[in-house]
Order: structure tokens, then sequence, then C-alpha cells
């Protein structure tokens, strides 16, 4: 018997723990307070709990640390979470580089022509442009913002479709707006949000 328990892998041990406590995997859930699909993801062996969670689980059961995992899924759990703790840095730092493209409404980022001299102004006072250029400058800034909330607020979601695409989405109106700042001459204003993309690319490089 105890060699069998020392060769089982966590999600056994997981499992059988449940079961001998008579509880289902929505019940375990809401007694360790994380989603029923996050049982159920540990009990498949298709992933490992962080480390908070870990705690949780052998204070549950009454069990170490030790008792649920082997020394290599000790290794593979301290992996996982440094893992998961990058991405929530990396998630948190974009939401915020995004977020902070709020002062191009009320900082003099922008240059616009008055009596033949190019005067720096705010989002919100820069006019003599194009209503089509105006329109797309509050779009692509008020878009960036948008999404840096929307970050902030889903950093610990776990859907795949917005893992996966998270930080593309946020590089790809970054590189948008950089252009369209750029191209239309708002040269401080795409250089500052250039920074900001630069700093995510660098980060996407290293993690």
């Amino acid at each position: 018997m105890h060699e069998r328990e020392r060769v089982m892998e966590f999600h056994e041990k997981l499992q059988n723990l449940r079961k001998q406590k008579g509880l289902t995997q929505e019940e375990l859930a809401e007694a360790l307070y994380v989603s029923r699909t996050a049982i159920s993801k540990w009990e498949s062996g298709r992933g490992y709990p962080s480390i908070d969670s870990l705690k949780e689980i052998a204070k549950y059961f009454s069990v170490t640390i030790d008792e649920l995992l082997s020394s290599n899924e000790v290794l593979s759990v301290a992996e996982e979470d440094n893992k998961q703790k990058e991405k929530h840095f990396r998630s948190l730092v974009f939401g915020l580089l995004d977020i902070s493209a709020l002062m191009f409404f009320f900082l003099p980022f922008f240059g616009q022509k008055a009596n033949g001299v190019v005067q720096e102004v705010s989002l919100l006072s820069l006019n003599g442009i194009a209503t089509y250029l105006s329109v797309a400058y509050k779009t692509v800034v008020i878009a960036i913002i948008a999404y840096g909330i929307v970050t902030l607020a889903f950093q610990n979601c776990q859907k795949v479709l917005w893992l996966k695409n998270r930080d593309k989405i946020s590089l790809i109106l970054n590189a948008i707006a950089v252009l369209l700042f750029i191209i239309s001459s708002q040269v401080y204003a795409g250089a500052f949000l250039f920074i900001f993309l630069a700093i995510k690319a660098l980060m996407l490089i290293k993690w």
C-alpha cells in the first residue's frame, strides 16, 4: 500500500483524497475557492495548482505538500508557478502601459499649427486638423485605454483563447497607433507609444 502511495502522481492522490471525503469536484472547488474546471484539470493530470492552491489543498485534507507531490512534481509545480507569475506580471505591465495612454488627452503630445507656429497641445485641445484624423486619433487611443482596462480586469481569466491572444491584441493596437501618429506627423505621440511597444516586445522576448 505504501509503495503504491509513493509512486502515485499528484492527480491520482487528489482524486483519491476527494473521493475519500465523499466530495464532488464542484464541492471541492467551492471549498478551495477555485473553479470546477481547475479541479478537473488537476485531477486529469493536465496541470498543477499554484503554490498557494497547494497549501490550501494540503490544509483542507490535513496532509503535507510533501505527501501530495513527488520530488519531480515539486520541480514541475515550481516551474509552472514561476511561469504563471511572469505572465501575471507581464499582463499587469501591459495593462498599465495601455491605460497610461490616457495622458494623451491631457498632456501636450500633439502638434498643431496656429498663425504659422506649431504649438504642442493635448488630444482634447487638438483642432484645425481633418475631422477623420481627429476621430482616428481619439478612436485608437480610447481603444488602447479600454483594452488596458480589460487586460487588468481579466488578469485571472484562464480561457485559452484569451491567453493566446491577449498580448497580441495589445501589440497590434499599439503598433496601429504608432503608424497612425508617425504617418500623420505626430512625432511625439508616435515616439511615446513606440517606447511602450518596445517595452512590450522586450518583455515577450525575455519571457
